[in-house]
């Protein structure tokens, strides 16, 4: 579909006067060129013109959010009203009533019939807001899907105006006009926290859970059940508007108006120049440690946190714990060199009440081994996490815990290149909060393209997830990424001359983890709204997911590469089609496809293996497969012979069908080891020695009791033993050989195929030929 088409069906009505005029920009185009030679003064005019466009753009999104934010103030004191049974300013009587009336009036019959009506019509307001509020919402989704879509439309206009002009635009429209009117970057965030305290009251019908709301924060080790999602830009506002309908935005000061500054997070990892806690944490081992200095806020927070993370295996029947506690940002260096110790900080909080014995006790013990650590093994800042994290939670309630961080960006801080970064300090001094931190080299950075979701539950055993929980991490929100790491991300972008061994997500860094859109997590406005608002939107439901905004190509555009596609695997769920008739669309598209295959030039093409999910055994096939890219180059390659091949779906989702680490680079495939694998590995030992010691006493009782000068005889024992020893020899190689492949954790197939049947066809033989020269013999 081409794009005028598509930002076109893609508009909400209501505001469709206020979206970039692309159609009319790309006329103009045509038309001036048409009719005369591209010059200055047609360059002074379009760029009139896309100045005009762009102020039109930003003055709606700015006129859009402050209505929005006046809006929930105003929706807000109506609940507090409805709340505490006020009577409305311009004299009309609330729906609630006071308290202390409705107590008075519980001792008289004739007020009863009252005091239920009352109640009643509260309720009936309720559920009026919460209509009310869920069309805000979807009013903010789509001005996040306006942001996005006209951003995309001056991106593709520009590029159109490059091509069909030969001038070049495109970095001085990006540098002049966009990032001084930086209209796509906003993340709508205070609307979305003010959004979510005011529909948690309304659908709590005023009595919110209210608890500790650091939430953890005052503790100092906690453990949790955590899965991690990638989440590409174009699905963050959506994202945050679902999971706000269920769990409200957790804030530590409600009282303190929101500042982006609120949600900024910063770490400093510590490692040596052997990357040992960055091997160990790559490779899972058992005891795996990573230690790191976190703050909340700007640089200008007083307070830093000393975490260290230790990974436990399962076996151990440990859970991987995370332990802090807090100093001062002015003693970190010197508690770092070994100069202070935290003993009488701790012991002054033991007194004032402030912590109990055993937490004490445990932040001590805490604070002497990260001391010890770093001394002995040489430890100092390595890289550098940064991001925006909003967390979903009820106040004291850590069941259902969700984080997601944006803007998720990677900087180094080590010296060893001979480059000062962090110097003797503990921190890089010259990096702040402010992203994408232009002053830092872009060496030194790793913007990271996609947000982490973070899922954390604490269920009971045999407990399922909430179902709004199993149908967002289901949806096309997000992608999931097990067991990946900001700190091992870093590690491999940012230290590649060190760097031997990579985390087995990188290949995917090289897709587009886009998802056709499903009916799943989606912002749908009520069917029977009582809001002004209504109106056929990008938000009305599953008539709309088809429409799904993916990127399409202008009608001059040719695609960057040629692609083929993978269909979806739910196609009944994100068409939207009976099982049946989604059956029938497959095999029509299959035969269709193979008639496609038989008329295509060059016969001899083998279609390459598609791997929907980047999983260790799929990557391990990857890695074993042998492509050649010369007499075989796959279609979507577009000739390059040093490309890999790339299989898209609908909607533009790619897929890694092949892969090739860098070269002199392994990739690390997670391998659970426990120690019952090594005593497996153990009796199936013993079982083959046992065999061959059966098979070998056969032979000796052959030999014992025949007859002296039994030739038969002879190379009958002969034979069994000779199978016996071979028996022998193979099961100490493949014992050996399992032994250093498990303690390597290398991701191999075990399974031993060839001995058994090798072993009983050459026993099989040695009976054969006993029988066979007995029976030549006469026996």
């Amino acid at each position: 579909m081409k794009f005028g088409a598509t930002i076109k069906g893609a508009q909400y009505k209501d505001w469709s006067a206020h979206y970039v005029d692309y159609s009319g920009l790309k006329r103009y185009l045509k038309e001036r060129q048409a009719n005369k030679r591209w010059d200055d003064e047609e360059e002074a005019n379009f760029l009139r013109a896309l100045a005009g466009e762009l102020d039109k753009v930003v003055t709606f999104q700015e006129a859009k959010i402050n209505d929005l934010t006046l809006t929930i103030a105003e929706y807000e004191a109506e609940v507090n009203r409805l709340i505490h049974g006020e009577e409305h300013p311009d004299g009309a009587s609330s729906v609630g009533r006071p308290r202390d009336n409705l107590e008075d009036s519980s001792h008289h019959d004739h007020d009863d019939g009252d005091s239920d009506t009352t109640d009643d019509a509260q309720e009936d307001r309720f559920i009026e807001l919460e209509e009310d509020l869920a069309n805000v919402i979807a009013d903010v989704h789509d001005l996040g899907h306006f942001s996005h879509l006209n951003y995309t439309a001056f991106v593709k206009i520009v590029k159109k105006h490059d091509k069909r002009t030969g001038w070049t635009l495109k970095s001085q429209f990006m540098r002049d006009f966009l990032e001084k009117r930086p209209f796509y970057k906003e993340n709508y965030d205070g609307l979305i926290v003010q959004l979510s305290r005011l529909y948690n009251l309304v659908r709590t019908r005023g009595n919110p859970v209210v608890g500790d709301s650091s939430a953890g924060g005052g503790q100092s080790a906690f453990v949790r059940q955590t899965t991690k999602y990638w989440v590409h830009p174009d699905n963050y506002v959506q994202l945050k508007l679902v999971i706000l309908k269920h769990l409200p935005v957790l804030v530590f000061n409600p009282d303190k108006p929101f500042e982006q500054e609120d949600a900024a997070i910063s770490s400093s990892y510590f490692d040596n120049e052997s990357l040992d806690l960055y091997l160990g944490r790559l490779e899972k081992t058992e005891g795996a440690e990573a230690i790191r200095m976190r703050w909340y806020g700007g640089m200008g927070v007083k307070t830093i946190f000393v975490e260290r993370k230790t990974h436990r295996e399962d076996w151990t029947g440990e859970k991987s714990v995370k332990a802090r506690f807090p100093i001062k940002e002015e003693q970190l260096n010197d508690f770092l060199a070994g100069r202070i110790t935290m003993d009488e900080t701790f012991e002054a909080l033991r007194k004032k009440g402030k912590k109990t014995d055993k937490e004490v006790e445990s932040m001590l013990k805490l604070a002497r081994e990260v001391q010890a650590a770093v001394k002995v093994k040489k430890l100092g800042p390595v890289v550098r996490t940064f991001y925006n994290r909003t967390a979903f939670q009820l106040p004291g309630d850590a069941r259902v815990r969700i984080s997601f961080d944006t803007q998720l960006s990677l900087i180094r801080e080590d010296n060893w290149d001979g480059t000062i970064r962090a110097g003797d300090n503990w921190r890089r001094p010259d990096c702040g909060i402010d992203w994408p931190f232009n002053n830092i080299p872009d060496s030194d950075k790793e913007l990271f393209p996609y947000g982490v979701l973070e899922v954390k539950l604490q269920t009971q055993m045999g407990q399922e997830p909430p179902e709004w929980v199993r149908e967002l991490v289901s949806s096309h929100l997000v992608e999931a990424v097990p067991k990946f790491s900001k700190f091992i991300h870093g590690c491999a972008t940012l230290l590649p001359n060190r760097v031997d061994l990579v985390p087995f997500w990188l290949p995917q860094m090289e897709t587009d983890i886009r998802k056709p859109a499903t009916s799943k997590a989606s912002i749908l406005r009520p069917a029977a709204s009582h809001s002004n608002t209504q109106s056929a939107t990008p938000s009305d439901g599953r008539s709309n997911d088809l429409e799904h905004y993916t990127e399409p190509v202008s009608d001059d555009e040719d695609h960057e590469t040629n692609r083929h596609h993978a269909i979806a695997k739910d196609q009944a769920g994100w068409a939207d089609l009976p099982p049946q008739a989604a059956a029938e669309a497959k095999a029509f598209r299959d035969e269709n496809a193979g008639k496609t295959e038989e008329a295509r030039p060059g016969k001899g093409y083998k279609a390459q293996e598609i791997f929907p999910k980047l999983t260790p055994a799929n990557l391990t096939k990857l890695l074993d497969s042998k492509i050649n890219t010369e007499s075989e180059q796959p279609l979507n390659t577009g000739g390059d012979p040093n490309a890999s091949a790339v299989s898209i779906t609908p909607g533009r989702v790619e897929y890694v069908s092949s892969f090739r680490p860098p070269t002199g680079k392994r990739v690390a495939i997670p391998v659970r080891v426990e120690p019952k694998v090594f005593y497996a590995n153990e009796r199936t030992m013993l079982s083959w020695i046992e065999f061959s010691v059966v098979v070998s006493a056969i032979g000796i009782g052959i030999l014992s009791y025949s007859e002296p000068h039994d030739d038969i005889a002879l190379a009958a024992a002969s034979s069994f033993t000779g199978v016996a020893l071979l028996g022998i020899l193979y099961t100490a190689y493949n014992y050996t050989w399992r032994v250093f492949k498990i303690r390597n954790r290398e991701a191999v197939n075990y399974h031993d195929w060839l001995g058994p049947s090798v072993l009983c066809g050459i026993l099989f033989l040695a009976v054969v030929v006993n029988f066979s020269l007995r029976a030549k013999a006469g026996f």
